[in-house]
């Protein structure tokens, strides 16, 4: 099996880094170059000590000199985009899983993919657990009539609501085939209490110390409540879904939006492992 030589589009990030350490360890992927806003020298020691790779703050630079077939990119919307515009002119697939990205963003991303003829995944949030949530929560959603998501992240996310609440709140209104209810409260004494909504699903952002990524969504009906629940503990856990996601998108052309094409409750088809 040939080698898939990857750029790290946001390697000093903390996400990045562990994306680094993971191609390093990974059968059949290499890491060949590195980009990072703040980078101020020519090389990077790799995490494992195998040896250094080529390091700029300019991607075109990076894609001339590497020459690698996939770009991940972990930073923002802003550096997600620039990163697509680059790397698909250059006929390099991407895998991005930046946040705060808008339907504009996504559609834009999707145009690139077919008129260059790359593969690009978007994914909300490669914790395979959390995908599996999303799953769940688009075949439940025809059983309930009122839906509410609870997420919590670090003081420092810098969007809110989070891109996988708003991934389970969509797919909760595709499960229910249209919008669910959400109650009003007929005196709100301290605006913004009942959160934001999206199709009547409400989603309600925690940002403090001590957390890192957790998504709640509690269904309710006459008599009971069911929720669904997954905690991100360490950004590893985000590894093996980028690593899915690098396989998948060499095999691809256009635009894959999240994870579910890939993985299902089933589980992960024997030739996508």
């Amino acid at each position: 099996m040939a080698t898939v030589k990857v750029v790290v589009h946001g390697a000093f990030g903390k996400v990045g880094s562990e994306v680094l350490k993971a191609l390093c360890a990974e059968p059949g992927m290499e890491p060949v170059g590195a980009v990072e806003i703040r980078a101020t020298e020519d090389y990077l020691s790799l995490p494992d000590g195998s040896g250094l790779i080529p390091i700029s703050s300019d991607l075109s630079d990076i894609l001339a000199r590497c020459r690698p077939q996939v770009v991940v990119d972990f930073t923002n919307a802003e550096g997600a985009m620039a990163a697509l515009r680059t790397a698909t002119a250059s006929k390099v697939n991407v895998v991005t899983g930046s946040t705060g990205l808008s339907e504009s963003n996504i559609k834009e991303a999707e145009d690139l993919a077919q008129e260059h003829k790359v593969g690009v995944v978007i994914a909300p949030n490669f914790a395979l657990g959390a995908v599996l949530l999303i799953q769940m929560a688009r075949q439940l959603a025809p059983f309930f009539d009122y839906a509410e998501v609870y997420e919590m992240h670090h003081e420092t996310k810098i969007d809110a609501p989070s891109g996988t609440s708003l991934a389970i709140a969509r797919a909760i209104a595709e499960g229910k085939g249209g919008p669910l209810k959400a109650p009003k409260a007929e005196r709100e004494t301290l605006p913004g209490t009942r959160g934001g909504e999206y199709q009547g699903v409400v989603i309600h952002s925690t940002r403090m110390p001590g957390l890192m990524a957790h998504h709640e969504v509690v269904f309710g009906a006459q008599g009971q409540t069911l929720s669904l629940r997954h905690d991100t503990i360490g950004r590893e856990c985000y590894m093996p879904g980028v690593m899915l996601a690098v396989r998948q998108v060499m095999k691809s052309k256009g635009l894959i939006f999240g994870l579910d094409s890939i993985v299902s409750i089933q589980g992960v088809p024997d030739a996508e492992l």
